[in-house]
């Protein structure tokens, strides 16, 4: 098994070569996934790693709305996804219809969307955001109020930096796999080890925010997690996959998490057999209509000028 998983890497590498390919990779990939991938990060440098790239052909290993953020950002390259079932089910919560009505209810209010959203809905947008920047974005706004969506807790934790009023569109809008990591797992987690320091993702319910030492993108969690002064001992509240980087890049650490349900099936369904089958045929293919492409980019392109 181990000599028939080294041959299928160097396969891919081979074709990585031949089709000037490159392997770009969300935080919450599998181990192997991560490993073979040129670059990991989270939906910020994905975002700006798809801008850089010189490559005529990127595969997207993450959920459908990171590929169509490639994809809109690179009309002249192809983006490939593994695996088409890879569907976000947050980006799923928001529709284009809704967004248009809390317009209509707040003509006056500016909309920012997480990056977490269909390519329709980020048309529709004055500027997106991720977990890494959104309080950023949300006080660049030049409007009182905001409307922000899908997810009500990031727009929480968006809320504890600004005096504007935000408006969560939907309203119960959330990731399913974070909200998996609720109070109880927090304070078994600590009780089990006391000594260390607690990071959360802001997609986390308020009230694990709100226990944290620190709260940040899975990026922004790799950052502090590698600071000399930090500490030795994490627990980590977002999806297990993120894991795997922080112990590679910081053996010397320990890392716990906080819920070990806390999993999106949907980031775990790229493999290296479908990969490779991607590299090959160089499909399923992310296609964005022009119309909405053109719209959503300016949206995107907003966020870039304004986050550094």
């Amino acid at each position: 098994m181990e000599n028939e998983r080294r041959e299928q890497v160097e396969r891919i590498e081979r074709l990585k070569r031949e089709k000037n390919a490159i392997i770009l990779a969300h935080n919450y990939q599998r181990a192997e996934i991560q490993d073979i991938a040129e670059f990991v990060g989270d939906s910020l440098e994905l975002a700006r790693k798809a801008m850089d790239t010189t490559a005529d052909l990127i595969i997207f290993c993450g959920v459908d709305f990171m590929a169509e953020t490639a994809a809109i950002l690179n009309p002249d390259k192809k983006v490939v996804i593994p695996d088409k079932g890879a569907i976000c089910p947050m980006a799923q919560q928001l529709f284009a219809d809704d967004l248009l009505a809390a317009k209509r209810k707040n003509p006056d209010a500016k909309v920012v969307l997480y990056v977490n959203t269909l390519a329709e809905c980020k048309a529709l947008a004055d500027c997106v955001c991720t977990s890494a920047n959104a309080q950023e974005i949300v006080n660049a706004m030049d409007s009182s109020t905001v409307l922000f969506g899908p997810d009500r807790n990031l727009a929480y934790h968006a809320q504890k930096t600004t005096s504007k009023i935000i408006i969560p569109v939907p309203e119960h809008g959330l990731c399913p796999s974070h909200h998996q990591i609720v109070m109880t797992d927090l304070l078994k987690a600590k009780k089990a080890h006391p000594r260390a320091k607690i990071i959360v993702h802001p997609e986390c319910i308020p009230e694990v925010q709100d226990h944290a030492d620190y709260i940040a993108s899975t990026s922004g969690m790799v950052k502090i997690c590698n600071e000399k002064g930090a500490g030795d001992e994490f627990l980590i509240g977002t999806e297990i996959g993120l894991l795997h980087r922080l112990k590679k890049e910081a053996p010397e650490k320990k890392f716990y998490p906080i819920s070990t349900t806390a999993v999106c099936p949907q980031m775990k369904m790229h493999t290296l057999e479908k990969v490779e089958a991607a590299l090959k045929n160089e499909k399923p293919e992310v296609v964005v209509p022009d119309e909405i492409m053109d719209k959503a980019r300016k949206a995107i392109e907003r966020m870039l000028e304004i986050s550094h």
